[in-house]
């Protein structure tokens, strides 16, 4: 009897660990965008319209000794030194027009929703992502897609600061868990951190009424990303086009900055935890873009602020061709981000529309 016993315990060890491994082998993705952030601001750093005008800025000294430099190269590593020194090295950056390189938005709002839509599903649909209001999204996006797939089930989550991505990703329909606005973590078997945070961010005044500070949003998907190891997890940063629309030039320059540290440290992460270590891709965009003639529209986007459709996008780790910098003419889309997420993890994408992206060449 006790070598049955110990026989079936080596078969199920034997089990656990050909499934772990699998598991572990298994691609990951990490899909983050920050709100409303001009490709402008990326590729060249602090705009010199916008960080010596007083109307948007209050102490422009201190501002400049944070951010400022005379060269544009300079400047930029300034205000998103992880993105500039490290990723830059082992991804791919796209979206600088001085250089030829271009990515855009195919729906015609210029906006969050529909922005949102188009990332996490690979089309527009303008004639009913019109708005953002809270109405669940008729399409499937790609974490619901991937959810269906029992290979990732219950492996996929997100997490945002805004209150409308449970709509987005249409959480009750998807399965897919959703940290969004206000809400606090709910699992069973809260870490410390996480017990941390839920006391702390309903005593902490957000300036906005349905946008929750990005430090939540980041520390609660990094918490959950430690214990349930997922596969597809999606973080949605939303500080920086808040602080635009209010005309906080200042703020909005310190929240893309925080945004690239929160950045550098899921990558460090990834890297020192076995199950994403060298096995994890990083995608990073925006929703939509802002305006820049008159100066005073960089508050604004929508269809009727040119040149609001103008985005970006960067990608590294595994499945990337560390090219850096984008130097040549090229015409991508946000259409092409779920399809890309599609291929990487090896999904059966012919319902999904849209050509991934050449991340290998």
């Amino acid at each position: 009897m006790q070598r049955i016993l110990l026989i079936g315990y080596l078969f199920f060890s034997f089990s656990v660990g050909i499934l772990c491994a699998q598991e572990s082998s298994n691609p990951k993705v990490i899909l983050i965008t920050l709100d409303g952030v001009r490709w402008q601001e990326l590729f060249s750093g602090a705009d010199p319209l916008l960080i010596n005008n007083l109307q948007y800025v209050k102490d422009t000294t201190a501002l400049k000794n944070q951010f400022w430099h005379n060269s544009t190269l300079e400047r930029r590593a300034k205000l998103f030194p992880f993105l500039w020194t490290e990723a830059s090295k082992m991804g791919q950056l796209h979206g600088n027009r001085k250089l030829g390189s271009t990515v855009n938005l195919t729906n015609k709002m210029w906006f969050s929703y529909p922005g949102y839509n188009e990332i996490l599903t690979g089309k527009a649909d303008d004639n009913r992502i019109h708005s953002n209001n809270k109405l669940p999204n008729p399409n499937k996006t790609i974490l619901e897609i991937t959810n269906q797939d029992a290979r990732y089930k219950n492996k996929v989550a997100a997490f945002a600061s805004w209150d409308v991505f449970p709509f987005i990703i249409n959480e009750e329909r998807s399965e897919v868990p959703v940290n969004a606005g206000f809400e606090l973590a709910t699992a069973q078997n809260l870490s410390d951190r996480e017990k941390l945070l839920n006391e702390m961010q309903p005593k902490t005044p957000s300036p906005w009424s349905s946008v929750r500070l990005d430090v939540f949003t980041h520390h609660y998907a990094l918490e959950y990303m430690k214990k349930n190891h997922l596969n597809l997890v999606y973080i949605a940063y939303g500080e920086t086009d808040d602080f635009a629309h209010d005309g906080d030039y200042a703020s909005y320059l310190k929240s893309a900055n925080t945004a690239d540290s929160f950045i550098k440290e899921l990558w460090h992460f990834t890297q020192k935890d076995p199950y994403y270590k060298d096995n994890t891709t990083f995608i990073i965009t925006t929703d939509h873009g802002r305006g820049t003639d008159p100066i005073e529209s960089w508050t604004s986007h929508g269809k009727n602020v040119k040149n609001a459709d103008e985005v970006w996008l960067i990608a590294f780790g595994k499945n990337v061709t560390p090219t850096g910098e984008t130097n040549k003419k090229t015409k991508l889309y946000s259409t092409q981000i779920t399809p890309t997420i599609a291929q990487i993890l090896k999904l059966k994408n012919n319902l999904l529309p849209g050509k991934p992206l050449d991340l290998k060449k």
